[in-house]
């Protein structure tokens, strides 16, 4: 009677997981196992399966020879700076406002609501901000004395930095709900039991608020960097990559190969690349967290 029982629970259990196993199976699985196919090719969606032809590791080599995508590497590179700086500010946030009596829900719909607008109107508002001659941010910068400001979006030096911006104000609300409910969750009796001890604000911070919002963090700092290297939609509609390809990021770069330049193959080696280094970094990450996250 027991082994029945059993036998139904564990066949109930894989019918519930069945649906999920199939899509991704379909929709994940099957997919990055054929662009590891189509990435030996130098197959176009548009000649069709009669133009496949085999090229064995000849698009992996040309990675290593295009300054295009070494740029767009380096400026994802440089865009992981994103994730801690965003993390810093939204913690301090959330810890404000969990301390703060008044008004809580006010502030907690105001720093969200970048992260739940659309990418378009956001790109729309920060053009304004961001223009040169007009810009309240240029007009604030000639007020303090700076005669000649940064042409922001319009300059290759100054163009990814005003993506980086944009990035943290987007996230921050996200990142702070998080710690919030984070905060939320630390039992007040550790902080009583400081305060008896005579342990300042700040020493509970360190030693109370850090160490137990450690799960939290690790899971912020993983989102975050994955995150960091799928930044598609506000550079297409912000930059388009440029100006001279100075915002071009390795998913932008790999969706003008395939769908620009029809090179399908190039564009799949571009993909299981950018699969493998995803990969690596949260190996070093999963390993790394075992001496500084708390469960």
């Amino acid at each position: 009677m027991i082994r029945r029982r059993t036998f139904y629970e564990t066949v109930t259990g894989y019918l519930f997981i069945l649906p999920m196993l199939v899509l991704t199976m379909t929709l994940v699985v099957i997919p990055i196992v054929l662009s590891g196919v189509i990435s030996f090719t130098d197959w176009n969606f548009i000649a069709g399966m009669g133009g496949l032809n085999i090229v064995g590791w000849d698009n992996y080599m040309e990675l290593f020879r295009d300054e295009a995508f070494h740029r767009s590497l380096r400026n994802n590179t440089v865009l992981i700076a994103v994730v801690p700086v965003s993390m810093f500010i939204a913690m301090v946030l959330a810890a404000l406002i969990n301390k703060g009596t008044y008004f809580k829900s006010f502030f907690k719909v105001i720093y969200f609501m970048p992260f739940i607008s659309s990418i378009v109107a956001i790109a729309l508002l920060w053009r304004v901000l961001f223009h040169p001659n007009s810009g309240p941010i240029n007009g604030f910068l000639r007020s303090i004395g700076i005669d000649h400001p940064p042409m922001w979006l319009a300059d290759p030096n100054y163009a990814l930095m005003a993506v980086m911006i944009i990035m943290i104000w987007t996230s921050l609300g996200f990142n702070m709900i998080i710690y919030l409910a984070g905060l939320q969750g630390i039992p007040k009796d550790l902080y009583e039991a400081a305060e008896v001890d005579g342990a300042s604000p700040i020493r509970q911070f360190f030693k109370i608020t850090l160490p137990m919002l450690s799960p939290t963090t690790f899971f912020l700092l993983i989102t975050g960097v994955v995150g960091s290297f799928k930044v598609f939609d506000l550079i297409m509609v912000l930059t388009n990559g440029g100006p001279a390809g100075s915002t071009s990021v390795i998913v932008f770069y790999l969706y003008e190969e395939a769908f620009v330049n029809l090179e399908s193959g190039y564009a799949s080696a571009m993909g299981i690349v950018l699969l493998i280094l995803i990969l690596f970094i949260t190996l070093i990450q999963w390993v790394g967290q075992k001496k500084w996250v708390n469960y």
